[in-house]
């Protein structure tokens, strides 16, 4: 267990950050997961939205480093495709 004011602080900090990341995360999975069923349901306009809602929440998890910017435009470009193969 910390002993300093200072490391105790920065148990709480950690707690605070990894809740945070856990939820964003999380979200993004959930956001997936909503992209993949409006695009096997048929409904493009909500595989639009769905997209337009993953690609926000992905760059944001991006920007601040939570995940790799080369996985962001992975899960973007999947996500575009499949898009683009349910209009098709």
């Amino acid at each position: 267990m910390a002993h300093t004011k200072s490391a105790k602080k920065r148990i709480r900090q950690t707690e605070v950050r990894t809740d945070r990341n856990r939820a964003v995360k999380s979200r993004i999975r959930t956001l997936r997961k909503k992209v993949l069923s409006a695009v096997t349901s048929g409904d493009k306009a909500a595989a639009a939205t769905a997209v337009s809602e993953l690609s926000s929440a992905v760059d944001k998890a991006a920007k601040t480093n939570l995940i790799h910017g080369n996985k962001a435009a992975n899960i973007k470009s999947k996500a575009a495709k499949a898009l683009a193969t349910a209009g098709a």
